[in-house]
C-alpha cells in the first residue's frame, strides 16, 4: 500500500510538473503584460492596464486583426470542406496503393517547416504569374490559398478519426430503406462526422490566425496580419504592449475552444 501510494504521489507530481512546464509561457505572458515598467525587469514596479490602451490606440494592430481574421475565417472556409471530402475519398474509395502515399502527401505540410513552405509558395506564385499573366504574390487571394493549405492536413486528421468511429451500418440502414446517395450524407454521414469537423473549423482558423512564417512571406505591401504587425512593433519597441495583444490571442483562442468544446467534445476527436 505504502509503495502504491508513493507511486501515484511521483506520477501526480510529474503530471504536474508537465502541465506546468507546458503553462509557464502562456502565464508568464499574461503577467508581463500588466508590469507598469517599459523595460521588462523583476520585482515589477508597479501593475497597469495601460499597455492593453496602448495596444488599443495602434492602428496596425487593428488592421492586422481585421486581415487576419478574414484570412482565416476563408481559409478555413475553403480547406474544411476539401480536407473532409480528401478524408472521405482516403475512408471508403477503393485506392489500393495509392491510399497510403495520399495519405502521405495530403498530411505532409505538418511535416514542413513555415518558412520553407512559404519561400516555395513564394516561387510558385513567381512562376505561375508568368503562367497566368496576372500578380499572385502580395495579394489576398494568394495568401488565402497558402492559408487554405494549412487547414487541409489538420482537417483530414481530425475528419479521418472522426470517421474511425463511425458506424457503417447506419448509412447502408438508410441506403436499403431508399435513401439517394447525397441524402445519405447530407442526413446521415455529416451529423456524425459534426465532431471532426467542428474540431477542425477551430484548428484550422488557429493555425491561419496565428500563422507567422508562411505568412510573413507572401503578404503584401500595405496588408498586414496580426503576427506581422507584432513582428514589425518588435523591430523598433520592446515593452509590454506586445505581451498585452498576446494575452488578447491566448483569451480569444481559449474562449473559442471552451466554447466549442461546449457544444462538441474535443476529447472526441483530439
Amino acid at each position: 500500500m505504502a509503495g502504491s501510494h508513493l507511486q501515484r504521489g511521483l506520477f501526480g507530481l510529474a503530471v504536474t510538473g508537465a502541465y506546468g512546464l507546458v503553462l509557464a509561457p502562456v502565464l508568464a505572458v499574461i503577467v508581463i503584460s500588466v508590469f507598469a515598467q517599459e523595460i521588462v525587469s523583476f520585482p515589477p514596479e508597479g501593475v497597469t492596464l495601460a499597455w492593453y490602451a496602448n495596444a488599443w490606440e495602434r492602428r496596425e494592430f487593428a488592421r492586422g486583426f481585421v486581415t487576419s481574421l478574414q484570412v482565416a475565417l476563408a481559409a478555413t472556409a475553403i480547406g474544411v470542406p476539401l480536407g473532409t471530402a480528401a478524408a472521405l475519398a482516403l475512408a471508403r474509395a477503393r485506392l489500393g496503393g495509392l491510399r497510403g502515399a495520399l495519405n502521405t502527401l495530403l498530411l505532409g505540410p505538418l511535416a514542413v517547416p513555415g518558412v520553407v513552405a512559404g519561400t516555395a509558395l513564394y516561387l510558385f506564385y513567381v512562376r505561375a504569374e508568368f503562367w497566368v499573366d496576372d500578380d499572385i504574390k502580395g495579394t489576398m487571394a494568394g495568401l488565402v490559398a497558402a492559408h487554405a493549405l494549412l487547414t487541409i492536413p489538420w482537417t483530414v486528421r481530425l475528419v479521418s478519426a472522426s470517421l474511425q468511429g463511425l458506424d457503417a451500418a447506419v448509412e447502408e440502414a438508410a441506403a436499403n430503406l431508399g435513401a439517394r446517395p447525397l441524402t445519405v450524407f447530407r442526413r446521415v454521414t455529416l451529423p456524425m462526422l459534426r465532431p471532426g469537423v467542428v474540431a477542425a473549423c477551430l484548428f484550422s482558423f488557429i493555425q491561419s490566425f496565428e500563422n507567422l512564417e508562411l505568412t510573413l512571406l507572401l503578404v503584401g505591401p500595405g496588408r498586414t496580419t496580426l503576427p506581422v504587425a507584432m513582428l514589425n512593433y518588435l523591430e523598433f519597441r520592446v515593452d509590454p504592449t506586445l505581451a498585452a495583444v498576446a494575452t488578447v490571442q491566448i483569451l480569444l483562442v481559449g474562449a473559442l475552444m471552451l466554447i466549442t468544446d461546449r457544444f462538441v467534445s474535443l476529447s472526441r476527436v483530439v
